[in-house]
């Protein structure tokens, strides 16, 4: 593997839509400087360089106050280009890690003083060889006061993994919804699955994004729109929502970002859900102090 892909916009729009003061973008990565930050032995993709400059650059553009970075798998467990990037941000960035089990709570607390709040389990097998549930939940136990766990996984191993995610004694977090078949509508199978698995606990948030992955029908992404909207309703206290810059391994369907944030009054119609979330409720997990 040595062509490296770009798979971000280089000019997104101006977004028509104007989020809240304080918005925070609650799900996005940043890929090296591969010079500084080297990429992971096991990466299942090579990308260019995505670094805190242009993340925050993009975050001005489109009307955003703050982010919350999350570990991309290329970079496997080595968080430093996710922690340089926080350093970076002036207090305007929180992030998510992705840790060894075996990490020692010195590790942990080092962490935690550089920004991070949460760890990611990752169950797509395209991005990852292996994830050790048992090894997983002994690191859960373990977490600094306040963390929580991220998930990312298929609609289709869902059932699979309720066993594992019923006995993560801290909140979740769910990346895309578990990424459902939105053309089911929000009466479909998928959705109805994931309604019951956010009925099971009151800690299970999810965060409402990626119609670009999700949605098969393209950009207006209106299959994803009619199937999320409900789901916001319903949860509007779990609920986070973020761009996915630089939207890793879709560099053949790239999506403008200022498209993706004119969906946000699309799936929260009104300005309180929209205020909960973009501002309370990434505040709540991430900046509870303040």
């Amino acid at each position: 593997m040595t062509d490296r892909i770009i798979s971000w916009h280089d000019a997104p729009s101006r977004p028509r839509y104007t989020p809240p003061a304080g918005a925070i973008d609650a799900h996005c990565h940043v890929f090296g400087p591969m010079a500084d930050f080297p990429f992971s032995a096991k990466a299942k993709y090579l990308p260019e360089d995505a670094g805190p400059d242009m993340l925050f650059a993009l975050r001005d553009h489109l009307g955003f106050a703050r982010n919350v970075i999350v570990q991309a798998s290329c970079h496997g467990t080595d968080n430093a280009a996710t922690l340089n990037a926080i350093a970076r941000s002036n207090g305007r960035a929180r992030g998510v890690a992705v840790v060894d089990p075996a990490i020692s709570e010195t590790d942990l607390a080092a962490l935690h003083d550089g920004g991070i709040r949460g760890i990611r389990f990752n169950f797509l097998k395209r991005l990852v060889d292996d994830a050790p549930k048992d090894r997983f939940l002994e690191v859960a136990r373990r977490l600094p006061e306040g963390w929580h766990v991220v998930i990312y996984f298929e609609a289709d191993i869902l059932e699979e993994l309720r066993p594992f995610m019923d006995a993560i004694p801290v909140p979740l977090v769910i990346d895309h919804m578990g990424r459902p078949d939105v053309t089911q509508g929000p009466d479909g199978a998928d959705m109805k699955a994931f309604c019951a698995f956010l009925q099971s606990r009151p800690d299970i948030w999810f965060k409402a994004t990626c119609p670009d992955r999700l949605d098969p029908t393209g950009d207006p992404w209106n299959a994803f729109a009619e199937a999320v909207v409900p789901l916001v309703e319903e949860y509007q206290d779990r609920v986070l929502w973020g761009t996915d810059w630089p939207h890793p391994n879709m560099q053949d369907a790239i999506p403008d970002d200022g498209h993706l944030v004119d969906m946000i009054p699309r799936i929260a119609p009104t300005e309180a859900l929209q205020r909960k979330l973009l501002v309370d409720n990434p505040m709540r997990l991430y900046w509870p102090e303040e």
